[in-house]
């Protein structure tokens, strides 16, 4: 048993903390969430494919609580926060930097110009090592995919494709990033930059992007909202990568159980991590 017990807490945020789903958001559970992330004992790093500016909107927003990390842009970025100042970590720039191969951000959108079904993101929503396409979810997106495949790899370039769905939007979202800018491999960088051990990281997610985390080694929380086709995605992968025992399904009942955003992280932290919700000797006296 650990005796100084430690968590670095990552949650990816639209849908996860963010009550921007069409489920409803329990009462107070943002609130709770906030009192648990203000624990000394709690690191807290936003996982997002939303821009640093967009994270900020997003915590004044909401009232999420400041983060510790925030790795940004479908985990192209790193942040780290103190004091006001967000600080990003060179470092992980020249990590992923390696896998384009020399290529910038505009010669792989050339690269890619043939593919006219792909329309360009907003700027806000690209980045020196993030180029984002809208593709409508009628198109075949997995015959898109492997065209994109193959134009990198002639090109010598080694990427992840990343494949989601904005909900509300209706519209299916592409990202082109370096191999090894994902969030599992952000996730996992931070975790060794800081010296915490596995058991000691928890992750949160909804969406096809998170999938690489939740069906990973790392324990994850799937919040109740997420779609059932993503439930089903997750249970089966993390079942074929002998992960199985990693994944915990946030669940609802009609009583005041609730798994939907950050509710459902909760009850995930609480899955795997339970002494941070025991009474401590002076609460239990009282």
């Amino acid at each position: 048993m650990m005796t100084q017990a430690k968590v670095l807490l990552c949650t990816d945020m639209d849908r996860t903390i963010i009550p921007n789903g069409f489920q409803p958001e329990p009462a107070d559970a943002r609130k709770s969430f906030s009192s648990f992330c203000e624990r000394e004992d709690v690191k807290l790093a936003y996982v997002t494919g939303r821009h640093v500016s967009l994270v900020k909107r997003a915590i004044k927003n909401y009232a999420l609580p400041i983060p510790d990390f925030a790795i940004t842009d479908v985990g192209t970025k790193i942040y780290q926060i103190g004091k006001g100042s967000w600080q990003q970590m060179a470092d992980w720039e020249a990590e992923i930097d390696k896998d384009w191969n020399g290529k910038t951000h505009a010669q792989l959108k050339q690269i890619l110009r043939p593919i006219k079904e792909l329309r360009l993101q907003e700027s806000t929503k690209q980045n020196t090592h993030k180029l984002s396409y809208y593709l409508p979810l009628y198109m075949d997106k997995d015959t898109i995919i492997t065209r994109i495949e193959a134009f990198l790899k002639d090109a010598n370039v080694a990427a992840s494709i990343l494949w989601s769905v904005d909900e509300p939007k209706n519209i299916g979202l592409l990202d082109v990033l370096p191999e090894h800018a994902t969030k599992l491999h952000a996730i996992e960088f931070l975790q060794e930059k800081l010296g915490y051990e596995l058991d000691e990281v928890i992750f949160a997610g909804d969406s096809g992007n998170d999938l690489p985390v939740l069906t990973s080694h790392i324990p994850s929380i799937l919040v109740d909202n997420a779609s059932a086709e993503i439930k089903q995605a997750a249970v089966e992968l993390s079942k074929h990568n002998g992960n199985t025992e990693a994944l915990f399904l946030a669940s609802s009942d009609h009583s005041e159980n609730n798994g939907n955003y950050s509710a459902g992280v909760l009850q995930g932290v609480a899955h795997f991590a339970p002494h941070f919700f025991m009474p401590t000797n002076k609460e239990s006296s009282s």
